[in-house]
């Protein structure tokens, strides 16, 4: 066990690199346009900028959370910082559209290990009963980076540059780089001499990759085929690891778990409803609204200032009040703000979309540190990296499947054109479309989540 004071480097750590990620996701959604405009991009690449990094987390996180397990949660962390640190530096120099593109894949290399790994790191540090308190912290930083990646990132590109957005978490990571070298001692491999399973990681991989690159790619004939034959590798994957001795994921966690299973579920479905909307306000306020890019930063700063303000209390009621309530409430506060963003672009009304905001701030701020308690609290020790990793697979597959639904919907109604005059008004028509599809998606997380159970504690060995 970690005494009182490593604890704290732990959660200074966790928390300085669940700020430093989001608050560049959310400079880059708000610098798109501009990245768009000097590298001749359309609105499938400007896509595919956000996409790529979601989906090698999608693809990694989980093979990276089995790892931690085996030869330890602090080794596999502080070699994702490195590596995600050095991309982030050489992303800012992109010359092109690919380049750009492959350093996201890097990035999402390293951000695959983080997310594998940090909320195991805190789980494994602080007991039961402090566990909503410390997760809700590390939410806030979350929101916290999601609220000023924005604001920064419009700041940023309207007066220095798009390129200048990638310097604040390059910073940021640094100290985190130097405290876990430092201050952090202690080591956690709970499933240390257990085997590694290669098969089923590569299997898992090109599933995800076959499933989620070629839903992109519909209604293509390619990508029905890539998805035939991720549907196969799935088919693979479950029978390998139903034989395995130690398997990159234990299918009885989703058998023989109800509360694990419908837990990961439901936040698989809240990321794919919920993730886009910043991506598609911020295009919507910058080509429809006709705000600059500082401009759409600072309205798009409500949702994540709510999320950041009342998330640590929210960590607090999870230790209290049943994920099942919590969370069901907070998807039904989200599903109103999504109905609200579709209607504020028939009649074009800011009010609305501000009042939308405001409520996607209260939904996620009450959604994810009881999801991620309910979650963690389901498995044992042993676990907890696997555990944490799904966590951040499920959110990632959400992120991706809900950006492939955008891609998909750009492609049908736009086919490969620049967001231009001319092209304003299918454009405004495939985001409608897409509310629609998100708030239906929302509906169905609300029966998984009232559905999943009660979450018991179990008591640290």
């Amino acid at each position: 066990m970690t005494d009182a004071r490593e604890n704290k480097y732990i959660l200074s750590i966790v928390v300085l690199t669940s700020f430093a990620g989001p608050l560049l996701f959310g400079a880059v959604s708000i610098a798109l346009p501009s990245m768009a405009r000097e590298l001749s991009m359309n609105a499938i690449e400007m896509g595919w900028v956000t996409m790529v990094f979601s989906l090698t987390g999608a693809i990694l996180i989980l093979p990276f959370g089995r790892l931690a397990d085996i030869y330890g949660r602090k080794k596999i962390f502080i070699i994702g910082v490195l590596i995600n640190n050095i991309a982030v530096a050489i992303t800012a120099f992109s010359t092109s559209t690919y380049m750009l593109i492959a350093f996201q894949f890097v990035q999402g290399i390293g951000f695959a290990m983080i997310v594998s790994t940090g909320t195991a790191l805190l789980i494994s540090a602080y007991p039961p009963q402090q566990r909503g308190k410390m997760l809700g912290m590390m939410v806030a930083a979350v929101y916290l980076g999601m609220a000023l990646g924005p604001t920064f990132g419009g700041l940023l590109t309207h007066n220095l540059g798009w390129r200048s957005i990638f310097a604040p978490t390059f910073i940021l990571q640094i100290p985190a780089i130097i405290l876990v070298f430092t201050r952090i001692k202690s080591e956690w491999s709970e499933a240390c001499g257990e085997q590694f399973d290669i098969i089923g990681s590569v299997l898992l991989s090109v599933m995800l990759f076959c499933l989620l690159y070629g839903f992109s790619l519909l209604p293509s004939q390619s990508g029905i085929w890539i998805v035939v034959a991720g549907i196969v590798t799935f088919t693979a994957f479950i029978l390998w690891e139903l034989k395995v001795k130690s398997p990159i994921f234990s299918i009885s966690l989703i058998t023989g778990n109800r509360l694990f299973a419908f837990s990961s579920l439901t936040h698989f479905l809240y990321y794919t409803a919920t993730f886009p909307t910043t991506f598609i306000m911020s295009l919507y306020l910058q080509y429809i609204k006709g705000f600059n890019s500082q401009e759409a930063g600072f309205i798009l700063l409500i949702t994540p200032v709510i999320m950041a303000s009342f998330s640590p209390i929210a960590g607090r009621i999870s230790d209290r009040v049943q994920a099942r309530i919590n969370v069901s409430v907070a998807i039904a506060v989200v599903l109103v703000g999504i109905l609200l963003l579709y209607a504020a672009t028939l009649h074009e009304g800011l009010i609305s979309i501000i009042i939308a905001l405001v409520l996607l701030g209260f939904g996620f701020a009450f959604f994810t540190s009881p999801n991620t308690n309910a979650i963690m609290s389901s498995v044992d020790r042993k676990h907890y990296g696997i555990a944490s990793a799904t966590q951040g697979t499920t959110r990632n597959i959400g992120i991706t499947f809900s950006m492939s639904i955008i891609m998909l919907l750009f492609s049908l109604y736009m086919g490969s054109a620049q967001i231009t005059p001319e092209y304003y008004e299918p454009f405004v028509q495939s985001i409608r479309v897409a509310f629609i599809i998100f708030a239906g998606i929302c509906v169905l997380s609300i029966i998984l989540s009232a559905s999943r159970g009660e979450v018991v504690l179990k008591a640290e060995k």
